[in-house]
């Protein structure tokens, strides 16, 4: 126990030095409030710096949306969450960290996605841009013309779109030709492809948003979701989103960090002394455990806080792949379901109006076809979900598999067992997940531009920081809002 606590005491000491930020081993500790991809995260950087740290998870498995898990029969392995993930595998954070070192792998499946049609064919879109360019055919040169300033540059363009938007850039132009081209809505930019098919694909990419393809910033998802499957992919886990959650976990605890699961943070109050607290948790989490130790002014602007549409989910354990009427869908281990650009946006366009839409754009995963370690010898597993109003109690089953079954006829046939979850569920299971929304809160030009308020990670108390998907740059599993918020925390307890 000494040598390993003094090996501990090594390290933090290294990146304190290396971070420049001069606090005491001994004296200086932190508390995280949730294990998610931003609060290991920012755990990771509190301990980088010299700080002791302590992670404080609710659930009895760490990870927030990030876990995997037996939610159908034994033996089969299902993402709670995010279960493919471009951010994670190009999140210019979690890249400078030996994840490879604590058991991360990353699959890739042979195309990124399809999205098939009811032409019994289906658009591809291919890791590499001149394959992707090739099939798209007509709108080829167009695709490419749009995406390759990026992709060529995803070192330099990462790190600028994943951090708040008031920053000065270090690359103002290529941010300037990004905010040109994406910061419209999807209709805009899919004017610039003549055919059906080409429009359909960036239709998909767009309601990624959980926004009206009509609305502004929706086009700036679709474009992100392009870019970074041609510069990164859209890798999954081998394992299982686990396995991520699990790799960020064993490199805190080699600098020394504690992640204590089954510790729910009823009220701050509640807590030990510590030097700096830094939430995992939406607003309206935030708001209910601080108590007095943030102003009453602050919590009113966090009550504007407003929470985006939700998703309605369901695992299945399936006797074998699903049976796509083009064979090329079992070549990506995402698929989009929606048809025409015309019919996506009019699904993303009722949920944003409160109504449950009749054909809803579905997004699948369907990872064992990859990574054999999801279910037992020949069976398979998928996930799949829509979005619907938040909050929503409708039961939306039938019209989900009816989209499944348009685009893979029989596919009730081979399900096994499924498991579903309503919002109301998914945020029985994670309170992160307000009504069912897995972005942590709307992304429109507001909430872009002050999420969750003009503060950014910061507080009203100078101890207190929120580091979850509802501070910029939102949603995905890329741990930025996490790093972020502990850089800021750092700094100014630097000048304390």
């Amino acid at each position: 126990m000494v040598v390993t606590f003094l090996s501990h005491r090594v390290r933090r000491v290294a990146h304190q030095r290396a971070s420049g930020i001069k606090v005491s081993v001994t004296s200086t500790s932190a508390c995280v409030i949730g294990s998610g991809p931003n609060g290991l995260a920012a755990a990771i950087v509190l301990a980088q710096a010299g700080l002791h740290v302590d992670v404080l998870e609710a659930e009895p498995t760490p990870g927030g949306a990030a876990r995997t898990m037996e939610l159908t029969l034994p033996g089969f392995l299902h993402d709670f969450g995010s279960a493919v993930h471009p951010l994670g595998a190009g999140s210019p954070f979690f890249s400078s960290l030996p994840l490879h070192d604590h058991g991360l792998g990353w699959i890739h499946s042979p195309a990124v996605l399809a999205h098939p049609l009811d032409d019994g064919t289906a658009v591809m879109l291919e890791r590499n841009l001149s394959a992707t360019e090739t099939s798209l055919g007509v709108d080829g040169n167009s695709w490419v013309k749009l995406m390759r300033p990026f992709v060529d540059r995803w070192q330099d363009f990462a790190p600028e779109v994943l951090r708040p938007v008031p920053s000065i850039p270090k690359h103002p132009w290529l941010m300037a030709r990004f905010g040109i081209s994406a910061l419209v809505s999807a209709k805009i930019v899919a004017r610039r492809f003549r055919s059906a098919r080409a429009r359909a694909l960036f239709a998909g990419l767009a309601a990624h948003s959980f926004l009206s393809l009509d609305q502004p910033l929706s086009g700036a998802f679709g474009m992100l979701m392009a870019v970074s499957a041609h510069a990164v992919g859209w890798p999954i886990p081998r394992g299982g989103s686990q396995s991520l959650t699990n790799a960020l976990c064993r490199h805190l605890g080699m600098l020394g960090g504690n992640v204590k699961s089954s510790s729910r943070v009823d009220s701050l109050a509640s807590l030990p002394r510590y030097d700096l607290i830094l939430c995992d948790l939406t607003p309206r989490q935030l708001i209910t455990i601080a108590g007095e130790r943030i102003s009453n002014s602050y919590k009113r602007q966090l009550a504007r806080f407003r929470y985006g549409p939700g998703a309605f989910k369901v695992d299945y354990a399936l006797s074998g792949p699903v049976p796509w009427k083009c064979s090329d869908c079992l070549r990506a281990a995402t698929i989009h379901l929606g048809g025409t650009f015309e019919e996506i946006a009019a699904s993303e366009k009722a949920v944003r109006n409160g109504h449950h839409p009749d054909q809803p754009f579905v997004l699948l995963a369907q990872p064992s076809l990859f990574d054999s370690s999801r279910a037992p010898e020949s069976k398979h597993t998928a996930w799949a979900y829509c979005h619907v109003p938040n909050g929503s109690r409708v039961d939306m089953l039938g019209r989900l598999e009816a989209q499944i079954e348009r685009f893979a006829p029989g596919f009730r046939d081979c399900v096994l067992a499924r498991r579903v979850f309503s919002p109301v569920d998914l945020e029985s299971m994670d309170a992160n997940l307000v009504g069912g929304d897995i972005g942590g809160g709307v992304m429109d030009i507001r909430q872009f531009l002050f999420r969750p308020t003009w503060r950014h990670y910061a507080t009203s108390a100078n101890d207190i920081y929120i580091c979850s998907s509802s501070t910029p740059p939102g949603g995905g599993v890329h741990g930025m809002c996490g790093y972020h918020a502990a850089k800021l925390a750092l700094s100014r307890l630097k000048l304390r």
